[in-house]
């Protein structure tokens, strides 16, 4: 799956466009390296966010084949956060 649709999917960023922008602005790190929206993503990538006040960081745990439900978006990734 892509990066941009996983971080919508999953509810990381709330719009598809949102994550192509910050992508584009190189503020998505994959596995520490700068991600562009069409990087393709497996189980156990990590994923890094920097918002203007802070970062968050997760560990991808399932690709959907498909969207996923408001209750089911948390179980996609572990937070690396705490």
């Amino acid at each position: 799956m892509r990066l941009d649709k996983y971080l919508k999917v999953s509810r990381l960023i709330k719009r598809r466009t949102v994550a192509n922008e910050v992508s584009d602005m190189g503020r998505v790190l994959v596995n520490n390296n700068p991600a562009k929206p069409s990087k393709q993503l497996k189980e156990g990538d990590i994923i890094k966010i920097e918002y203007a006040n802070r970062t968050v960081c997760v560990r991808v745990l399932k690709i959907p084949q498909n969207n996923v439900s408001v209750q089911e978006a948390p179980s996609l990734y572990e937070n690396l956060n705490e």
